[in-house]
């Protein structure tokens, strides 16, 4: 008898236990602010040191505008003006054709990756935010960027003059000297590869062109040293490094290829980025989440909402607030096989976090 109401008593302190550890998390869980509601959808989200807010818009929303800043909840202006948008014309050498990653480097400037999915070449804008100025405009090579890449993600290392660039398309990372403007192509390593694994968003598995989906190397950050890149698919669960100094030395492909190393573990992922303590942040598109990769190898949910409907990058600013660009592309047309199934408005967030 007297075990029985042991038993009973421990498990009623539990429950007590339990309900506040629930309530402590929940007290302590990051609030998801709105930052923009937006009738077109945003491609990726980048903020600068003074907090000003920039965003493309995707390839697959919009012919019109490509190119933002958020001047309000419900306002923005195309950026730097409305001369270098599309504005439903044909593409044209002198404006901004389909954008996607954008950051900002030490000396907040805004670099922008052009893919020019219609204009045929890839080029990286970037722009002086003070004088709202372009101040520097390279066109990748075709033997590098041939028509038909899909050049997407970027990552700027301002202390050695370099940009590193993830095409999904023909899986491989395009090194840039910014100094020379000489680039070249790493491609041909397995771990370039989407791995073989469904996309299943509220359960329903998810297809691109026409086949369930097999989205290769997407995601690329830089350590704080700017000597290790990091990448990974977007269909795929591992994350990995390279030595991204081996570009600067001009390593043949082999040697780089040996220095790929699993840095540990992510999601299905479309956005990545890196704290200055090494931890790492992804966009969790199969469970509407942001998840973080610490230093010690754990990977957690920091944030989950059902809002995050396809959270296509995450940002680190510089006033503790980490933004999301949210744009429901899986109900896309290039996703859906059919009609754009996409229930508007779309929406950058942010959320406050600790990145201790």
């Amino acid at each position: 008898m007297k075990k029985l109401v042991a038993l009973v008593i421990f498990l009623l302190n539990w429950d007590v236990y339990a309900q506040k550890k629930a309530e402590k998390q929940v007290a302590h869980s990051p609030v998801l602010e709105t930052v923009a509601e937006l009738p077109i959808r945003p491609g990726n989200v980048a903020v600068s040191n003074k907090g000003r807010v920039f965003a493309t818009i995707h390839s697959l929303g919009s012919r019109n505008i490509q190119l933002i800043e958020i001047k309000g909840k419900n306002k923005y202006i195309p950026y730097p003006n409305d001369s270098y948008q599309k504005n439903e014309g044909p593409a044209s050498d002198d404006a901004i054709d389909s954008p996607l990653g954008l950051i900002f480097d030490k000396k907040d400037r805004l670099w922008v990756i052009d893919m020019g999915q219609e204009l045929g070449k890839t080029r990286l804008w970037c722009f002086d935010i003070q004088t709202n100025k372009v101040v520097r405009k390279i066109t990748l090579l075709e033997s590098i960027a041939p028509k038909g890449s899909f050049i997407q993600d970027l990552a700027i290392d301002a202390d050695n003059d370099w940009a590193y660039m993830a095409d999904i398309s023909n899986p491989g990372i395009v090194a840039l000297n910014l100094k020379t403007e000489k680039a070249r192509r790493f491609g041909n390593a397995p771990q370039l590869n989407a791995e073989d694994m469904d996309m299943v968003i509220n359960g329903k598995l998810i297809y691109f062109g026409g086949k369930p989906a097999r989205v290769a190397v997407d995601p690329i950050s830089l350590s704080a040293d700017a000597n290790t890149l990091f990448f990974g698919a977007m269909n795929g669960k591992t994350w990995y490094k390279l030595d991204a100094s081996l570009f600067r030395k001009e390593a043949d492909d082999k040697i780089v290829a040996a220095s790929i190393a699993k840095a540990g573990e992510k999601p299905i992922s479309d956005g990545a980025t890196t704290d200055q303590n090494g931890n790492h942040y992804f966009t969790n598109l199969t469970q509407h989440a942001i998840s973080k990769l610490d230093t010690k190898g754990k990977l957690t949910n920091i944030i989950t909402d059902s809002r995050l409907k396809w959270p296509d990058n995450a940002y680190l600013a510089s006033n503790g607030y980490i933004y999301i660009a949210v744009n429901q592309l899986n109900t896309t047309p290039a996703f859906t096989g059919g009609k754009d199934e996409g229930n508007p408005p779309y929406y950058i967030y942010r959320f406050r976090y600790n990145f201790k």
